[in-house]
């Protein structure tokens, strides 16, 4: 019996008062630190979702661009930033006379590739889909003039375009000094595609200089990005990218130049 109870002094010491405090303590820590791995993890989701809504929102709702040269000045000015709305024309819309658009110029403004697209070359589509890369020399923004069925025509120097017949006043976006077009050219424009001018017409390149090339200068629809509906830099030309009046008095003139 003694020895049982000479036992029992060393059990408490094993298990000291002044001990407890520290387990206590290392408890604590751990639960501190466990909030706090949570809440780094919460952050790195709460990016990863942002992240992805980003590239959601570029490569379906909306897409920035650099105007990359003066053929559409003094509307947009090379380096302008400006943002394409994809959705403009997403459901069931079609590009309307005066809106301002971005297209890819392939097989229209540029040949077709002979090649097949290579692993690389699908990985930048992609990029350039997402916004992540840059849209590169096939993209080209562009006024339209002329949608599917409208007759599209220009005497020349001094003279206003005409469209299905009627007089178009372009002085409201034409760049200082530049005549409607100082070639003449007679056009009819097929259905589902469009005629687009550049507004500093004597320093573009537009459906004028490709009349006589396979596809004639028209562009389809379905190359269409989208419309250009603002520019948001630099901050100090930040604007909206209204449709003009111009063409207002050729509504209702025939064909099928009146979709919406």
């Amino acid at each position: 019996m003694p020895e049982q109870g000479e036992d029992r002094p060393e059990k408490q010491s094993e298990d000291r008062p002044e001990d407890r405090p520290e387990a206590a303590e290392e408890g604590d820590e751990g639960e501190e630190a466990e909030p706090g791995r949570s809440r780094s993890r919460d952050l790195l989701l709460l990016a990863g979702i942002c992240l992805v809504a980003l590239l959601l929102v570029n490569a379906f709702v909306a897409r920035p661009f650099t105007v990359p040269s003066g053929s559409m000045e003094d509307t947009l000015k090379p380096g302008d930033r400006l943002i394409a709305n994809q959705l403009a024309y997403a459901f069931g819309g079609h590009p309307r006379r005066g809106d301002i658009v971005v297209f890819d110029g392939t097989g229209s403004f540029l040949p077709e590739s002979a090649e097949q697209p290579g692993f690389w070359d699908n990985v930048r589509s992609v990029g350039r889909d997402l916004g992540l890369v840059p849209a590169g020399n096939t993209v080209y923004v562009k006024r339209v003039i002329g949608v599917g069925g409208d007759r599209v025509r220009s005497t020349g120097p001094g003279a206003p375009l005409t469209v299905n017949g009627v007089p178009v006043n372009e002085t409201a976006y034409l760049a200082p000094g530049d005549p409607p077009s100082d070639v003449a050219f007679d056009v009819v424009v097929p259905r589902g595609e469009l005629f687009v001018l550049g507004d500093h017409r004597s320093a573009s390149r537009d459906s004028r200089d490709h009349l006589g090339e396979p596809g004639g200068g028209f562009v389809p629809e379905d190359r269409v990005i989208g419309r250009a509906d603002w520019v948001v830099y630099p901050f100090s030309r930040l604007t909206g990218l209204d449709r003009p009046s111009a063409f207002t008095a050729v509504a209702g003139t025939g064909g099928h130049g009146d979709q919406g």
